[in-house]
Protein backbone atom coordinates (compact mmCIF):
# COMPACT_ATOMS: atom_id res chain seq x y z
CA UNK A 1 0.00 0.00 0.00
CA UNK A 2 1.10 3.85 -0.18
CA UNK A 3 2.66 5.38 2.96
CA UNK A 4 0.31 5.53 5.77
CA UNK A 5 -1.63 8.54 6.50
CA UNK A 6 -2.60 10.03 9.88
CA UNK A 7 -5.80 8.18 10.26
CA UNK A 8 -4.14 4.86 9.50
CA UNK A 9 -1.39 5.34 11.27
CA UNK A 10 -4.15 5.74 14.36
CA UNK A 11 -5.55 2.44 13.32
CA UNK A 12 -2.49 0.74 12.95
CA UNK A 13 -1.08 1.60 16.48
CA UNK A 14 -4.41 0.64 17.97
CA UNK A 15 -4.88 -2.51 16.50
CA UNK A 16 -2.59 -3.69 13.29
CA UNK A 17 -4.50 -5.34 10.70
CA UNK A 18 -3.90 -9.01 10.25
CA UNK A 19 -3.11 -8.84 6.80
CA UNK A 20 -0.14 -6.98 7.15
CA UNK A 21 2.66 -9.18 7.59
CA UNK A 22 5.08 -6.49 7.38
CA UNK A 23 6.34 -2.97 9.16
CA UNK A 24 7.99 -0.41 8.16
CA UNK A 25 8.82 2.30 10.25
CA UNK A 26 11.03 5.07 9.43
CA UNK A 27 11.51 8.92 9.70
CA UNK A 28 13.61 11.84 11.05
CA UNK A 29 11.89 11.85 14.29
CA UNK A 30 14.15 9.19 16.19
CA UNK A 31 11.89 9.49 19.26
CA UNK A 32 8.49 8.65 17.49
CA UNK A 33 10.13 5.91 15.29
CA UNK A 34 10.80 4.41 18.53
CA UNK A 35 7.37 4.83 20.04
CA UNK A 36 5.82 3.30 17.23
CA UNK A 37 7.60 0.77 16.66
CA UNK A 38 7.05 -0.66 20.35
CA UNK A 39 4.02 -0.11 19.87
CA UNK A 40 3.96 -2.33 16.89
CA UNK A 41 5.82 -4.84 18.66
CA UNK A 42 3.67 -4.69 21.78
CA UNK A 43 0.29 -5.87 19.32
CA UNK A 44 2.82 -9.25 18.86
CA UNK A 45 4.26 -10.22 21.98
CA UNK A 46 4.53 -8.88 25.97
CA UNK A 47 8.14 -9.74 26.51
CA UNK A 48 10.18 -7.75 23.18
CA UNK A 49 12.95 -9.82 24.90
CA UNK A 50 11.38 -12.78 24.50
CA UNK A 51 14.10 -14.97 22.89
CA UNK A 52 11.26 -18.00 21.80
CA UNK A 53 8.76 -15.61 20.28
CA UNK A 54 11.38 -12.51 19.28
CA UNK A 55 14.25 -12.57 16.91
CA UNK A 56 16.00 -8.94 16.76
CA UNK A 57 18.34 -8.35 14.11
CA UNK A 58 21.21 -5.93 13.18
CA UNK A 59 22.37 -4.91 9.65
CA UNK A 60 25.57 -6.56 10.56
CA UNK A 61 24.02 -9.70 10.86
CA UNK A 62 21.58 -9.25 8.20
CA UNK A 63 24.53 -8.65 6.06
CA UNK A 64 26.36 -11.59 6.72
CA UNK A 65 23.59 -14.00 5.50
CA UNK A 66 20.79 -12.71 3.53
CA UNK A 67 18.63 -15.45 4.25
CA UNK A 68 18.51 -14.76 7.60
CA UNK A 69 15.23 -12.26 7.30
CA UNK A 70 13.43 -15.34 5.43
CA UNK A 71 14.37 -18.35 7.94
CA UNK A 72 13.35 -16.07 10.73
CA UNK A 73 9.93 -15.34 9.38
CA UNK A 74 9.36 -19.29 8.23
CA UNK A 75 10.38 -20.27 11.84
CA UNK A 76 7.33 -21.30 14.16
CA UNK A 77 7.20 -20.41 18.18
CA UNK A 78 7.59 -23.45 20.14
CA UNK A 79 6.17 -22.14 22.79
CA UNK A 80 2.79 -20.91 21.28
CA UNK A 81 1.57 -17.32 20.28
CA UNK A 82 2.77 -15.16 17.21
CA UNK A 83 6.44 -13.97 16.67
CA UNK A 84 7.88 -10.65 15.96
CA UNK A 85 11.06 -10.43 13.71
CA UNK A 86 12.38 -6.91 14.10
CA UNK A 87 15.14 -5.56 11.67
CA UNK A 88 17.07 -2.41 13.26
CA UNK A 89 18.45 -0.02 10.77
CA UNK A 90 17.84 -1.93 7.99
CA UNK A 91 18.78 0.17 4.21
CA UNK A 92 18.04 -0.34 0.28
CA UNK A 93 20.58 -3.10 0.28
CA UNK A 94 18.17 -5.13 2.56
CA UNK A 95 15.12 -4.74 -0.03
CA UNK A 96 15.82 -7.89 -2.00
CA UNK A 97 15.97 -9.69 1.61
CA UNK A 98 12.43 -8.45 2.96
CA UNK A 99 10.72 -9.40 -0.80
CA UNK A 100 12.02 -12.86 -0.83
CA UNK A 101 11.52 -12.99 3.24
CA UNK A 102 7.81 -12.39 2.45
CA UNK A 103 7.35 -14.03 -0.93
CA UNK A 104 9.04 -17.44 0.34
CA UNK A 105 7.17 -19.62 2.78
CA UNK A 106 6.01 -17.58 6.02
CA UNK A 107 5.10 -18.47 9.67
CA UNK A 108 3.08 -16.61 11.91
CA UNK A 109 5.35 -13.20 12.23
CA UNK A 110 5.54 -10.23 11.84
CA UNK A 111 8.29 -8.40 10.21
CA UNK A 112 8.89 -4.96 11.71
CA UNK A 113 11.55 -2.95 10.17
CA UNK A 114 12.87 0.06 11.89
CA UNK A 115 14.81 2.53 9.97
CA UNK A 116 15.72 5.77 9.88
CA UNK A 117 15.45 8.63 7.26
CA UNK A 118 14.47 7.24 4.10
CA UNK A 119 14.18 9.48 0.37
CA UNK A 120 11.02 8.67 -1.47
CA UNK A 121 13.59 7.17 -3.76
CA UNK A 122 14.78 4.62 -1.32
CA UNK A 123 14.17 0.96 -2.76
CA UNK A 124 13.07 -0.21 0.71
CA UNK A 125 10.52 2.43 1.43
CA UNK A 126 9.03 1.60 -2.20
CA UNK A 127 8.59 -1.57 -1.46
CA UNK A 128 6.97 -1.22 1.59
CA UNK A 129 4.71 1.46 -0.35
CA UNK A 130 3.92 -0.63 -2.71
CA UNK A 131 2.91 -4.26 -1.28
CA UNK A 132 -0.42 -5.02 -0.10
CA UNK A 133 0.97 -6.70 2.55
CA UNK A 134 3.75 -4.43 4.55
CA UNK A 135 2.55 -0.92 6.01
CA UNK A 136 4.85 2.20 5.81
CA UNK A 137 4.43 4.34 8.79
CA UNK A 138 6.58 7.83 8.26
CA UNK A 139 7.77 9.64 11.34
CA UNK A 140 8.81 13.20 11.31
CA UNK A 141 9.04 16.13 13.77
CA UNK A 142 5.53 16.70 15.08
CA UNK A 143 3.25 19.11 13.48
CA UNK A 144 0.76 21.25 15.63
CA UNK A 145 -2.35 18.60 15.30
CA UNK A 146 0.06 15.65 16.43
CA UNK A 147 1.77 17.69 19.11
CA UNK A 148 -1.56 18.99 20.85
CA UNK A 149 -2.56 15.13 21.24
CA UNK A 150 0.60 13.96 23.02
CA UNK A 151 0.16 17.27 25.26
CA UNK A 152 -3.36 16.75 25.85
CA UNK A 153 -2.58 13.07 26.57
CA UNK A 154 0.42 13.24 29.15
CA UNK A 155 -1.07 16.08 31.10
CA UNK A 156 -4.80 14.68 30.71
CA UNK A 157 -3.06 11.07 32.26
CA UNK A 158 -2.12 13.47 35.08
CA UNK A 159 -5.52 15.31 35.16
CA UNK A 160 -3.72 18.42 34.09
CA UNK A 161 -5.24 20.61 31.72
CA UNK A 162 -3.03 23.09 29.72
CA UNK A 163 -4.53 27.68 29.42
CA UNK A 164 -4.28 28.55 25.97
CA UNK A 165 -0.96 31.00 26.49
CA UNK A 166 0.86 27.30 28.11
CA UNK A 167 -0.48 25.42 25.55
CA UNK A 168 0.77 28.01 22.54
CA UNK A 169 4.28 27.96 24.86
CA UNK A 170 4.40 24.20 24.71
CA UNK A 171 3.44 23.33 20.79
CA UNK A 172 6.07 26.60 19.88
CA UNK A 173 9.13 24.63 21.94
CA UNK A 174 8.35 21.29 22.04
CA UNK A 175 7.59 18.96 18.76
CA UNK A 176 11.74 17.97 17.66
CA UNK A 177 11.60 14.42 18.76
CA UNK A 178 8.19 12.52 20.51
CA UNK A 179 10.85 10.87 23.36
CA UNK A 180 12.26 14.43 24.47
CA UNK A 181 8.74 15.85 24.14
CA UNK A 182 7.18 13.38 25.99
CA UNK A 183 9.86 13.60 28.74
CA UNK A 184 9.29 17.51 29.10
CA UNK A 185 5.57 16.71 29.27
CA UNK A 186 5.59 14.32 32.46
CA UNK A 187 8.68 16.70 34.11
CA UNK A 188 6.23 19.06 33.92
CA UNK A 189 3.13 16.92 35.31
CA UNK A 190 5.63 16.01 38.17
CA UNK A 191 6.11 20.12 38.61
CA UNK A 192 3.03 20.83 39.24
CA UNK A 193 2.25 17.85 41.70
CA UNK A 194 -0.59 16.45 43.46
CA UNK A 195 -2.10 20.27 44.63
CA UNK A 196 -5.31 21.47 44.13
CA UNK A 197 -4.44 23.94 40.78
CA UNK A 198 -4.96 21.09 38.28
CA UNK A 199 -4.23 24.11 35.36
CA UNK A 200 -0.72 24.60 33.96
CA UNK A 201 -0.14 27.92 33.30
CA UNK A 202 2.32 30.21 31.01
CA UNK A 203 4.80 30.00 34.09
CA UNK A 204 4.36 26.60 34.73
CA UNK A 205 5.05 25.42 31.32
CA UNK A 206 8.34 28.23 30.82
CA UNK A 207 9.52 26.82 34.78
CA UNK A 208 9.68 23.25 33.11
CA UNK A 209 10.73 23.42 29.30
CA UNK A 210 12.36 27.14 29.66
CA UNK A 211 15.31 25.70 29.99
CA UNK A 212 15.45 23.18 28.12
CA UNK A 213 16.88 22.21 24.77
CA UNK A 214 13.88 23.16 22.95
CA UNK A 215 13.82 26.93 24.30
CA UNK A 216 17.75 27.15 22.99
CA UNK A 217 17.31 26.17 19.99
CA UNK A 218 13.74 28.47 19.79
CA UNK A 219 16.10 31.54 20.28
CA UNK A 220 18.55 30.76 18.10
CA UNK A 221 16.16 30.70 15.10
CA UNK A 222 14.76 34.22 16.84
CA UNK A 223 18.47 35.50 16.52
CA UNK A 224 18.66 34.33 13.19
CA UNK A 225 15.52 36.11 11.63
CA UNK A 226 16.00 39.09 13.93
CA UNK A 227 19.30 39.27 12.31
CA UNK A 228 21.04 39.49 16.48
CA UNK A 229 24.48 38.08 14.99
CA UNK A 230 26.20 38.79 18.11
CA UNK A 231 23.21 37.10 20.49
CA UNK A 232 23.62 33.91 18.01
CA UNK A 233 27.18 33.47 18.43
CA UNK A 234 26.87 33.38 22.00
CA UNK A 235 23.82 30.96 21.97
CA UNK A 236 24.69 28.60 19.14
CA UNK A 237 28.39 28.02 20.76
CA UNK A 238 26.62 27.58 23.88
CA UNK A 239 24.08 25.15 22.08
CA UNK A 240 26.99 23.24 20.80
CA UNK A 241 28.85 23.00 24.07
CA UNK A 242 25.55 21.39 25.57
CA UNK A 243 25.72 18.61 23.46
CA UNK A 244 23.42 19.68 20.38
CA UNK A 245 22.72 18.58 17.45
CA UNK A 246 23.54 21.00 14.08
CA UNK A 247 20.81 19.61 11.89
CA UNK A 248 18.55 19.47 14.94
CA UNK A 249 19.39 23.35 15.15
CA UNK A 250 19.05 24.21 10.90
CA UNK A 251 15.77 22.29 11.43
CA UNK A 252 14.50 24.52 13.93
CA UNK A 253 15.80 27.30 12.39
CA UNK A 254 13.81 26.06 9.01
CA UNK A 255 10.51 25.84 10.79
CA UNK A 256 11.16 29.71 12.06
CA UNK A 257 11.59 30.56 8.47
CA UNK A 258 8.74 28.60 6.85
CA UNK A 259 6.32 30.60 9.90
CA UNK A 260 8.03 34.05 8.60
CA UNK A 261 7.22 32.85 4.50
CA UNK A 262 3.55 31.83 5.37
CA UNK A 263 3.51 35.55 7.02
CA UNK A 264 5.08 36.95 4.40
CA UNK A 265 2.83 35.83 1.93
CA UNK A 266 -0.56 36.93 4.04
CA UNK A 267 1.11 39.82 3.79
CA UNK A 268 1.81 39.98 0.39
CA UNK A 269 -2.43 39.78 -0.11
CA UNK A 270 -2.60 42.53 1.99
CA UNK A 271 -2.74 41.36 5.66
CA UNK A 272 -0.55 43.65 8.24
CA UNK A 273 1.70 41.57 10.24
CA UNK A 274 0.03 41.25 13.22
CA UNK A 275 -3.08 39.88 11.90
CA UNK A 276 -0.86 37.54 9.22
CA UNK A 277 0.49 36.41 12.29
CA UNK A 278 -2.31 35.18 13.84
CA UNK A 279 -2.79 32.54 10.56
CA UNK A 280 -0.32 30.76 12.15
CA UNK A 281 -1.26 27.86 13.98
CA UNK A 282 -0.51 28.19 16.78
CA UNK A 283 -0.27 31.93 16.99
CA UNK A 284 2.48 33.06 18.77
CA UNK A 285 2.25 33.53 22.87
CA UNK A 286 1.27 36.91 23.62
CA UNK A 287 5.12 38.41 24.60
CA UNK A 288 6.33 37.19 21.07
CA UNK A 289 3.71 38.84 19.27
CA UNK A 290 5.97 42.66 19.03
CA UNK A 291 8.97 41.15 18.28
CA UNK A 292 7.90 38.65 15.33
CA UNK A 293 5.82 41.73 14.01
CA UNK A 294 9.53 43.42 14.23
CA UNK A 295 11.29 40.92 12.60
CA UNK A 296 8.77 39.76 9.67
CA UNK A 297 9.20 43.20 8.11
CA UNK A 298 13.22 42.70 7.31
CA UNK A 299 12.10 39.83 5.19
CA UNK A 300 10.26 39.53 1.89
CA UNK A 301 8.91 36.29 0.37
CA UNK A 302 11.73 35.90 -2.56
CA UNK A 303 14.77 35.95 0.14
CA UNK A 304 12.33 33.95 2.97
CA UNK A 305 12.72 31.08 0.26
CA UNK A 306 16.21 31.92 -0.27
CA UNK A 307 17.28 31.21 3.60
CA UNK A 308 14.87 28.39 3.46
CA UNK A 309 16.65 26.74 0.67
CA UNK A 310 20.57 27.63 1.90
CA UNK A 311 19.43 25.83 5.10
CA UNK A 312 18.05 22.99 3.33
CA UNK A 313 21.53 22.85 1.32
CA UNK A 314 23.03 22.92 4.85
CA UNK A 315 21.69 20.25 6.11
CA UNK A 316 22.58 17.92 3.04
CA UNK A 317 25.99 18.61 3.62
CA UNK A 318 26.38 18.18 7.44
CA UNK A 319 24.77 14.46 6.64
CA UNK A 320 27.06 13.77 3.06
CA UNK A 321 30.18 15.99 2.92
CA UNK A 322 32.07 14.77 5.69
CA UNK A 323 32.78 18.34 7.08
CA UNK A 324 32.60 19.71 10.36
CA UNK A 325 28.64 19.76 10.97
CA UNK A 326 29.02 22.24 13.44
CA UNK A 327 30.71 24.72 10.99
CA UNK A 328 28.13 24.28 8.29
CA UNK A 329 25.17 25.07 10.54
CA UNK A 330 27.46 28.22 12.62
CA UNK A 331 28.79 29.93 9.05
CA UNK A 332 24.87 28.98 7.78
CA UNK A 333 22.91 30.57 10.48
CA UNK A 334 25.33 33.56 10.32
CA UNK A 335 24.64 34.65 6.80
CA UNK A 336 21.11 33.97 7.53
CA UNK A 337 21.08 36.21 10.19
CA UNK A 338 23.28 39.02 8.12
CA UNK A 339 21.03 39.09 5.40
CA UNK A 340 17.99 39.92 7.93
CA UNK A 341 20.06 43.33 8.46
CA UNK A 342 20.36 44.63 5.20
CA UNK A 343 17.01 46.44 4.02
CA UNK A 344 14.51 44.38 2.02
CA UNK A 345 13.86 44.63 -1.58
Amino acid sequence: MVKANRGQISSALRALDPDFRGVLVFGRDEGLIRERADRIAAQIVDDPGDPFRVARLGPDEVKADRARIADEMAAISLMGGRRLVRVDSPGDGDADAVANALDGPVGDSLLLLVAGDLSPRSKLRKLAEQRKDMLALACYPDEAADLSGLIGEVLGAAGLTASSDARAYLLANLGGDRMLSRRELEKLALYKGDGEDRTVSLADAEACVGDGSALTLSQIAEAVTGGDAAGLDRRIERAFAAGENAVAILRTVQRRLQQFHLMAAHMDAGLDAKAAMMKLAPPPIWKDRERIAADIRRWSAPRLSHALARTLSAEVQCKTTGLPAESICHRTCMEIALAARRPPR
